[in-house]
């Protein structure tokens, strides 16, 4: 991030200490920021998890920040986040949503975490992405994906628009993980909305296939869209979260 970037309040990294041993880390998506895992990272913490909610390189910034970052910056955030969470807790667990849950997968798939969580994960290629990324007529920024929400008055902080650029790094991020799939023996707890508008349910639906984990399960979100975490069914994802990592304490 160039020095003279301020980073805006909503889209601050923050971490919480918690009164058991067990750390979560929560990932953001692509294009958003930590705003809209604030609630779902607090009510976890209440639940007594060490909580920490990092800001991926690019985000919360600019637009023009982002362009200028790759998939590569965003695995050594969240591998960065790991390490420092392992050093204050015994056990790690993961939680993402959308490009956030792809994150999640990818550190299930190389580092030793209890159990995930993910929440509209992006797990395979992204057929609207790509037809924009490979049309050279296309602009060099498109319109924002953000706020893909149901319920009334609720809003996402996240970018008004989207670089190409940056669409082309998360569409080689979703190669690589979904090639890879098949190694994450993790705990899985899979949320998936019925109605996403940003990442199609397959995705979910991809990523309980194609994990080896003994223990997955798949919950449907009747009343959310894409950013689950500020939506409807909010309650729902935290109690089930809560339940399942605490299985693995």
């Amino acid at each position: 991030m160039t020095k003279d970037l301020v980073v805006h309040n909503e889209a601050r990294a923050e971490f919480l200490k918690g009164t058991n041993k067990c750390g979560i880390l929560i990932i953001h998506g692509f294009t958003g920021s930590t705003q809209s895992m604030r609630l779902y990272g607090y009510a976890l913490n209440e639940k007594g998890f060490t909580v920490l909610m990092p800001r991926l390189s690019g985000h919360g910034t600019t637009p023009e920040d982002m362009e200028q970052t790759t998939y590569l910056e965003w695995i050594k955030d969240v591998e960065t986040a790991y390490y420092q969470l392992a050093s204050e807790v015994d056990n790690v667990f993961v939680a993402g949503l959308s490009m956030g849950g792809s994150l999640t997968l990818y550190l299930a798939e190389n580092y030793p975490i209890k159990a995930i969580a993910t929440i509209n994960a992006a797990s395979m290629n992204l057929p609207a992405f790509e037809s924009i990324f490979q049309d050279d007529n296309s602009p060099d920024f498109i319109k924002g994906i953000g706020s893909d929400i149901k319920k009334e008055g609720i809003k996402e902080w996240a970018y008004s628009k989207t670089p190409k650029k940056s669409i082309g790094e998360i569409l080689k991020l979703e190669k690589i993980l979904d090639e890879n799939l098949s190694k994450i023996t993790t705990p899985t707890i899979i949320f998936s909305s019925n109605e996403d508008h940003v990442v199609p349910p397959p995705h979910s639906q991809n990523i309980y296939d194609k994990i080896s984990s003994k223990t997955k399960k798949l919950i449907h979100l009747e009343n959310s869209y894409h950013v689950a975490t500020l939506d409807n069914d909010l309650a729902i994802i935290v109690e089930e979260t809560n339940h399942f990592f605490h299985q693995y304490i």
